[in-house]
């Protein structure tokens, strides 16, 4: 009974303490939800039509065109699920940049944990990914989706990279209160991340030692395997690059390794936010 007490007890406490963050947390991300579509005639259907949009210019030059062999059946969703995923990666992080920056108003006025608004960004991004991927689940049913059971593995990818870009937003929003330039050089990082990665070309295209390194981007890592179990079973993988499972232990020993030492850093500047805002 003093048991159950106690950790009743501990539960309690920690919504306590969380409660007002948590109240905080939902009402950026509304208001940020509501105020990226204000004034637009089409208001959240944008979220839809930009990755379909990108989608329908590369299919057409890259697989119409250009005859670029993905090597799968269904090569429209296989184009459209990596290019939903890397606009998921960019908005969160690229969007994200200037989170702190933009609340500085609210930073300097009212005394709450700094990471409330960079997570509300975040949150904001994996709204739009999940109305992005009922596009993609259309083209999926469309292109005869063959359900296996490994599919209960994507939530776990997609909070993978939901960790890896969470984590570079804190660290990106957190340099950018200090160096601006930080904005416009990570614009080019992720051009180049987005031709280095295989979403556009298909990963077999490459020589095999240069694929042994691009699949170690957990970016791309996840890219693969998520069109692997939504897609097709014919995509490569790490474990195919590689020949060895184990090593799909490096990405997402990456991707922690980026989101610990990213909230380390956030934390130890976020106390100076206010002053240098």
């Amino acid at each position: 009974m003093r048991k159950k007490l106690k950790c009743k007890k501990v539960i309690n406490n920690l919504l306590n303490k969380y409660r007002y963050s948590t109240i905080l947390l939902n009402q950026l991300v509304k208001t940020d939800f509501k105020l990226r579509y204000q004034g637009s005639v089409l208001g959240y259907v944008w979220s839809l039509l930009k990755p379909l949009f990108l989608f329908l210019i590369t299919y057409v030059v890259f697989v119409k065109i250009l005859r670029v062999n993905f090597g799968v059946d269904n090569s429209g969703a296989y184009l459209l699920l990596g290019i939903v995923l890397y606009s998921f990666f960019a908005e969160l992080t690229g969007g994200s940049i200037g989170a702190v920056v933009g609340k500085g108003d609210l930073l300097r006025k009212l005394n709450f944990p700094r990471y409330v608004v960079v997570l509300a960004s975040c949150l904001s991004a994996l709204i739009n990914l999940i109305l992005s991927l009922i596009i993609v689940a259309v083209f999926l049913v469309v292109g005869g989706l063959e359900i296996r059971l490994d599919v209960i593995l994507v939530p776990l990818l997609l909070l993978q990279l939901f960790i890896l870009g969470t984590g570079l937003a804190f660290f990106l929003s957190a340099l950018f209160v200090k160096l601006r330039d930080v904005g416009h050089i990570w614009d080019v990082i992720l051009q180049a991340l987005f031709y280095a990665s295989p979403i556009l070309f298909p990963l077999a295209l490459a020589p095999l030692w240069l694929q042994k390194i691009l699949i170690l981007s957990p970016l791309a890592q996840t890219i693969q395997d998520l069109r692997y179990l939504l897609v097709s079973p014919n995509t490569p993988t790490i474990d195919d690059v590689y020949g060895n499972e184990w090593v799909r232990i490096i990405p997402i020993t990456i991707t922690i390794i980026i989101a610990v030492l990213a909230a380390l850093y956030f934390r130890r500047r976020s106390k100076y936010f206010a002053e240098e805002i």
